[in-house]
């Protein structure tokens, strides 16, 4: 399975691009992943029906990610609960070759991936399943991940109960990308060091204005 390179600005969601932020505020400081004690987004509540918690097992030839948590929405998708159960267990025989590479993806590159496919709910409708993983370290490997899950339906309403197993059709890839570019956040509306400023007091008939350099 292929992956684009991709900047943090290929994800759509605001909602995951302030997950993402904050994870790439913790990797800024020494080019790494964080580990997962450290990972405290804001208003994360609000965000916890849509996101799954991995503990990841190296014990294999090929990492096994274990459920520990899951998203009510999410656990409607799939049509069952999945805690303590391994994801490729969970998801099944028919859907592993699409779910299990993205996952072993960000494993592999210790970095964001990021991937967008569309399914059909059980009506026919086109729902965009939109998914933002994120790695965390425990000595030197990524020893859980976190998965951000949206959905997205351009004709509005959708059903999501067993959106991933109430039809026959296959999720359809559109993008997989590993987000290794630009790797940094940088918060809107502060001012670069260097940087000239200038400060006019027009209080007063005579204009005077101050030049302050900001190091």
């Amino acid at each position: 399975m292929d992956f684009a390179s991709a900047a943090p600005s290929v994800v759509k969601s605001i909602k995951q691009r302030d997950l993402l932020n904050t994870w790439l505020r913790l990797y800024a400081r020494h080019q790494t992943a964080p580990a997962i004690w450290e990972y405290q987004p804001a208003r994360l509540e609000e965000e916890l029906s849509d996101l799954i918690y991995y503990t990841v097992d190296h014990s294999t030839p090929t990492p096994r990610l274990t459920i520990q948590s899951e998203g009510t929405r999410i656990s409607r998708a799939y049509g069952h609960t999945g805690k303590g159960i391994l994801l490729e267990d969970y998801i099944g025989p028919r859907l592993a070759p699409f779910v299990m590479p993205v996952y072993h993806e960000c494993i592999l590159r210790g970095l964001p991936v990021y991937s967008v496919a569309d399914v059909d709910d059980i009506y026919g409708r086109v729902v965009a399943y939109e998914r933002l993983l994120l790695p965390f370290l425990t000595h030197d490997k990524v020893s859980h991940v976190i998965a951000s899950l949206k959905t997205f339906c351009e004709d509005g309403g959708f059903e999501i109960k067993n959106l991933m197993r109430g039809n026959d059709a296959l999720p359809r890839p559109k993008l997989r990308t590993v987000i290794d570019r630009d790797l940094f956040h940088r918060a809107p509306g502060r001012i670069a060091a260097a940087e000239i400023v200038e400060f006019a007091d027009q209080s007063a008939p005579a204009v005077t204005a101050e030049i302050i350099e900001l190091n």
